[in-house]
């Protein structure tokens, strides 16, 4: 498994990395709108859709939600939709921590209508972040905030790890490896601080916005978490050998990019 995990890690990094920074605006945009309908067609699978043919009506349904954003919306008011999505993540932090007491979500229509407030809002944000003037700056550093949470958890997870995170939704995960990945988003924010050459109170700023984007890839990843547990089901897909599905890769993002997006706004309009 875990020279699977490498395999496929070394050869879609640099193709993403490509993709996320390489590209034309335009091309971004595009690139960015296939990995999420990758994750759509998984998230139909998640939401307990039975057939290949409405898993594909459902990532189109996906695919014109997007089109009729980017059609209807200058990118500048994406950042407007950011502050209703961070509401919605913190109505998923609840489902999370009663699990599995309180309802609302377990059915298939409603899990599909959740799946548009989960995807379309982080396709808006990450297309918002890379518009900004310090875009690639700041589309890296959350990047690497998703990615710093995910390693440091795993490797404090496996150094002190005992007591259970969140053991009715994730039993994997635990309170040693939470505050090693939250530790690791201090580390990258106070390295993006001295990069930037942020005064004190920025720099405080910066490093709470990304404690916050660190504890929301945490409540991205318990939750689709929690739908595969409502499912029965390991891994949204077997498309990423090693790793699993699309939408285990991205889950943490999708809850992160909204929250950062919406502080750098506050952060460089303030």
């Amino acid at each position: 498994m875990l020279k699977q995990r490498l395999i496929t890690a070394l050869i879609l990094a640099p193709c993403a990395l490509a993709g996320l920074f390489f590209l034309s605006f335009d091309l971004f945009k595009l690139f960015t709108c296939v990995i999420v309908l990758f994750a759509a067609w998984e998230w139909a699978d998640l939401s307990g859709v039975p057939s290949a043919s409405a898993r594909v009506a459902y990532s189109s349904f996906v695919a014109a939600c997007i089109a009729l954003v980017d059609y209807s919306l200058p990118v500048e008011h994406f950042k407007d939709f950011m502050l209703p999505t961070v509401l919605f993540w913190i109505m998923a932090l609840f489902w999370v921590l009663r699990f599995p007491v309180v309802r609302g979500w377990q059915s298939s229509w409603q899990r599909m209508i959740i799946g548009l407030l989960v995807l379309v809002p982080s396709w808006m944000a990450l297309v918002s972040i890379r518009q900004h003037p310090d875009g690639s700056v700041f589309l890296l550093m959350l990047l690497l905030l998703v990615w710093g949470a995910d390693i440091g958890a795993y490797f404090a997870g496996k150094t002190w790890g005992r007591k259970k995170l969140a053991p009715k939704v994730s039993p994997g995960k635990t309170m040693a490896g939470f505050w090693g990945g939250i530790g690791s988003c201090v580390l990258i924010a106070v390295g993006f601080v001295v990069y930037l050459d942020f005064s004190a109170l920025d720099g405080f700023y910066l490093i709470v916005l990304s404690v916050i984007a660190g504890l929301a890839s945490v409540l991205g990843d318990l939750f689709e978490s929690m739908l595969k547990r409502q499912r029965g089901i390991k891994d949204s897909s077997k498309l990423l050998p090693g790793h699993g599905g699309v939408l285990d890769r991205i889950d943490s993002i999708t809850a992160a990019a909204p929250m950062f997006v919406l502080g750098v706004h506050v952060l460089t309009t303030v």
